[in-house]
């Protein structure tokens, strides 16, 4: 039997023994696993891991015809496990829990994940690009169908999953898949893992992995289609324009697998009101934010469209581009999608391919043309655990051009990239070329860059360059500025401390700078960062760092953001200095915070920024928080100084495992508005859930004016065919 490359490394087996007996899932040990030997071993990764867990765990592993079983034991010496919610999807960071992952194809690059703590909550995430970095390669808001049961005990706690095999996905004829188990116990503040993985690794990473070799070849699973109807109403009042309005809805969305490795989803009127809203920022750069994407149907497999270019600065395609779009005045509002589809997977062991097309629908009160958007991508993987990606995006109005619509007939992006991963996760990067193509030829129309990551026990480089022409243009995709050259270079220094108190304690230098290079090479950025961090035994962690920049801006910048303010002017370079420190405390306990302060030159002024979170917990039902932001800018006269705060509280209660309340509520003086958002969910079947969605929005100014007020409810139903 053939192993994996890194599993010839670790030299651990377990076998999955196929079984014609029914298995209840309740957490009880059936007699059918009673004849199967327990993988154990496992190996202490937090704080240390050069030595076997204190507490160990088992592993056995069954299967039939339609199901993969999985039965976990985690000795304990303690019955104070933290599990601090019921809600789907909790943070292994602040849970004791047990993590399955699953590498079905053997390519070190894609995974399922499964998890549970000790009151049988399930969480499930896709993991992408090796899983290196947290959180950009784990996909949270996936969701599939499957079980699991968790009985306590004397000593410990036992879990038992049913993962049908119909909702992942795997090669024909395959004998053996690369696993891991993982386990925190926070209580003790400890992590281990059953593959040795160092310390400097991702625990969840997919370098590290073991062997689960099946005693006989798994069956190839059915085709399974699953419906998804949906109906949703609204009512809603604008104060502004004194206004009421009320819509009922209907649409759904529909799931089919195209063999063992693809998956195929189509929707009709989508309707995304259940989804909570976005975190306020408050954004004192002269670009655009980026905010993550949580609409379940762009989710699963989103890697093979996401993950191509730079995230940070210029990606071709972005999904949350896709249902948005500017009105007459500039302001971003909602673009209604009519209908789409997505084909996504694995056609062969080392090819994935991606096709996404929306079609979103034209409105002519607010100068929107009705749009085709497509995307194709092609992942080859080539050597141990790298691939070249292949990716076209196409953005077409399919309808008539509107006069006072200034968006180009068409815009496309070809592009190709290269992204690296060794064997063992040392060697990291990306290297890229991207083309635009709009209805006149424009020149200096490309993106390229490279970045390479170098991460052993020690050390830490990073080095990055990207070239952005002035002609470059991806109107699907995130931009945060053209005609640029960008260098970046980072050296980190790790000493692992043998102590009872500290982990460890890193030091880095980074530098950066952006020039124009048809502009003379004009330096429009650039800075220096010292910095220091320390990472106790009890996952407190404290970070300093020290920042020498400087900017030159090429157009007036009012980073107050407020009516009438007189902006810092162009063609004009500043270099200032600032101090920052942070402090994260233990999340295990009850009560935790985190804290952030700077002080410094800002431009031609000073700033003071002061930001803090405070979160408490009675488990398992209740977690509560509150998020505080203040920064105060000082410019001379006649430039506009102010006071800015953001005042975020959340409030999230899990009456049980199947009914969630949480409330959010955000207050931001940049944009002078108070909003609040609550959300009950009640999920009446596995995945089919009705949601009430209250939101209100005031002007916040001297008083607090209301704005827009509704209330939405959604009902959604997962039916299998």
């Amino acid at each position: 039997m053939a192993l994996s490359y890194a599993i010839q490394l670790q030299g651990q087996e377990s076998i999955a023994r196929f079984t014609d007996s029914t298995i209840e899932i309740d957490g009880i040990q059936d007699t059918a696993w009673d004849t199967i030997q327990p993988s154990s071993s496992f190996w202490q990764y937090f704080p240390s891991d050069s030595i076997q867990a204190p507490q160990q765990t088992q592993v056995k592993f069954l299967f039939d015809n339609q199901n993969l079983y999985v039965l976990i034991v985690a000795e304990a010496d303690y019955d104070n496990f933290i599990s601090p919610s019921l809600r789907r999807d909790f943070s292994s960071r602040n849970s004791d829990s047990v993590t399955l992952v699953l590498d079905t194809f053997n390519d070190g690059t894609n995974a399922f994940l499964f998890g549970t703590n000790p009151e049988g909550v399930q969480r499930e995430a896709l993991i992408s690009n090796g899983g290196s970095n947290f959180p950009q390669d784990f996909n949270l808001s996936w969701d599939v169908k499957w079980e699991v049961a968790v009985q306590k005990f004397e000593g410990g706690y036992r879990a038992e999953m049913k993962i049908p095999f119909s909702n992942i996905r795997y090669a024909d004829n395959t004998t053996d898949w690369r696993v891991n188990v993982y386990r925190s116990e926070i209580a003790k503040n400890i992590s281990s893992t059953w593959a040795k993985i160092p310390r400097n690794q991702s625990i969840a990473g997919l370098a590290y992995m073991n062997t689960l070799a099946f005693d006989k070849e798994l069956p190839k699973t059915k085709t399974p289609i699953a419906l998804i109807p949906f109906t949703s109403g609204i009512t809603a009042r604008d104060f502004e324009e004194n206004t009421s309005d009320s819509n009922l809805s209907f649409g759904g969305d529909a799931k089919m697998s195209i063999r063992n490795g693809m998956i195929l989803d189509l929707t009709i009127n989508p309707d995304f009101s259940q989804v909570e809203v976005d975190d306020q920022i408050i954004n004192l750069t002269r670009f655009e934010v980026r905010l993550p994407e949580k609409r379940q149907f762009f989710i699963q497999n989103s890697d093979l469209f996401d993950n191509y270019g730079d995230q940070y600065e210029t990606q071709p395609f972005f999904s949350r581009r896709i249902g948005v779009a500017k009105d007459l005045d500039g302001n971003t509002i909602e673009n209604k999608i009519i209908t789409g589809a997505r084909l996504s997977g694995k056609i062969s062991n080392n090819m994935r391919l991606g096709f996404l097309n929306m079609q979103t629908q034209e409105d002519r009160a607010n100068g929107i043309s009705a749009n085709n958007n497509t995307v194709f991508s092609l992942q080859q993987k080539m050597f141990s655990r790298s691939y070249l990606g292949l990716i076209i995006v196409n953005r077409q109005q399919t309808g008539d051009e509107l006069k006072d619509n200034e968006q180009d007939k068409f815009n496309r992006v070809l592009g190709l990239d290269y992204t690296l991963a060794s064997k063992d996760n040392k060697w990291t990067g990306r290297s890229f070329i991207h083309q635009s193509f709009l209805p006149n030829k424009i020149t200096d129309a490309y993106s390229a860059g490279f970045r390479l990551n170098y991460n052993v026990r020690k050390h830490i480089i990073r080095y990055g360059l990207n070239r952005i022409g002035e002609g470059y243009q991806s109107d699907l995709g995130f931009l945060r500025r053209t005609g640029i050259q960008k260098h970046f270079l980072r050296y980190g220094h790790r000493l692992w401390v043998d102590s009872k108190k500290i982990r460890s304690i890193e030091l880095s230098q980074s530098i950066f700078y952006i020039d124009k290079p048809k502009s003379d090479d004009l330096i429009t950025d650039r800075a220096f960062s010292t910095r220091g961090e320390i990472n106790f035994t009890n996952q407190s962690r404290l970070q300093f760092e020290y920042n020498r920049r400087y900017t030159y801006l090429t157009d007036d910048f009012d980073p107050i953001g407020i009516e009438n303010a007189i902006a810092l002017p162009a063609e004009t370079g500043y270099s200032y200095n600032d101090f920052e420190v942070s402090y994260r405390s233990n999340f295990s306990k009850k009560i935790n915070y985190n804290f952030q302060t700077s002080y410094g030159d800002f431009y031609s002024g000073t700033k003071l920024s002061v930001s803090s979170e405070v979160a408490i917990r009675l488990q398992p039902r209740f977690n509560g928080s509150i998020k505080v932001n203040y920064d105060k800018i000082d410019f001379p006269a006649p430039y506009t100084s102010g006071e800015l705060w953001l005042i975020g509280p959340k409030i999230d209660y899990t009456f049980s495992k199947s009914i969630f309340w949480n409330t959010f509520v955000q207050y931001s003086s940049q944009s002078e508005t108070l909003g609040i958002n609550s959300r009950l969910q009640w999920r009446f079947a596995p995945l089919s859930d009705f949601y009430i969605v209250y939101n209100d929005n005031y002007f916040a100014t001297t008083t607090f004016v209301p704005r827009v007020r509704s209330l939405t409810f959604k009902l959604t139903y997962w039916l299998n065919l």
